[in-house]
């Protein structure tokens, strides 16, 4: 099986990356940071193949895939795992270009990579698209705004991918997370203010990298006649908060 991974050089990815070659498969670990890349493929040795890639660029895309050895060439696996959240501010006080960068990423990349690797899995009868989205596209909560609708993007662009579907051999799912630790996630969002980054884990246990990239494999490995439309994982000590009320 060959996977094709974005946003692998770390957290997810890297997490994802490190499931699939342990079990046998071999992985495409796309990303911007080619440093990072580099070091996890000196870690995993010949069974991944690191190319540097933004998913914001078309032509990009393009190239990287065109440009694919020919014993990489037949993807079996998309992760669109690329995203980011950025700030937590209300949205009167929000950046326009936090949210076009969101956008840019979590939605158009995520389509221009699908539409990209999609066409070949229909014509080969196989494959599967996973998708990752976030509870915060089921759930608002206060600085969630855009970052909340691109992840309800996912969801519901994965639901109709499955729709169209229907019959091809092809497969989607939108694997949802709750609160995850142990990436760049939070840090990426607060702009690089650690301290604050720390404080969203502080006290708590929450998923990691590893249940996700398991929970991947997992989807991946099914037999070919499952599909799993979405599922959504939190760590035991989240929940679903209260609606908000302004009070006096």
């Amino acid at each position: 099986m060959i996977v094709f991974i974005t946003g692998a050089s770390a957290g997810f990815g890297a997490a994802m990356a490190r499931v699939f070659t342990a079990n046998g498969h071999k992985a495409i670990i796309a990303a911007r940071r080619v440093d990072r890349l580099q070091a996890l493929a000196a870690e995993l040795g010949d069974q991944v193949l690191p190319i540097a890639l933004d998913v914001t660029d078309k032509a990009a895309i393009r190239a990287a895939l065109d440009g694919l050895p020919a014993a990489w060439r037949q993807i079996d696996v998309l992760v669109n795992n690329a995203g980011l959240a950025l700030g937590v501010k209300p949205a009167h006080e929000s950046s326009l270009d936090d949210w076009e960068t969101m956008i840019d990423t979590n939605c158009k990349g995520l389509v221009t990579m699908t539409h990209a690797v999609l066409p070949a899995m229909v014509a080969r009868g196989a494959g599967t698209i996973i998708n990752i989205g976030s509870t915060a596209g089921a759930y608002p909560y206060p600085g969630g705004n855009v970052y909340g609708a691109t992840k309800a993007f996912v969801e519901q662009f994965t639901l109709n991918l499955r729709a169209d579907l229907v019959g091809t051999g092809v497969r989607a799912t939108n694997l949802a997370p709750g609160l995850c630790g142990g990436t760049e996630f939070s840090n990426v969002r607060m702009k690089g203010d650690d301290a604050a980054a720390a404080k969203v884990y502080e006290g708590t246990v929450p998923l990691a990298p590893q249940d996700i990239a398991n929970t991947a494999y997992w989807i991946a490995t099914l037999p070919p006649h499952m599909n799993v439309n979405q599922i959504e994982l939190m760590p035991t000590c989240q929940g679903f908060s209260p609606f908000t009320i302004k009070r006096g």
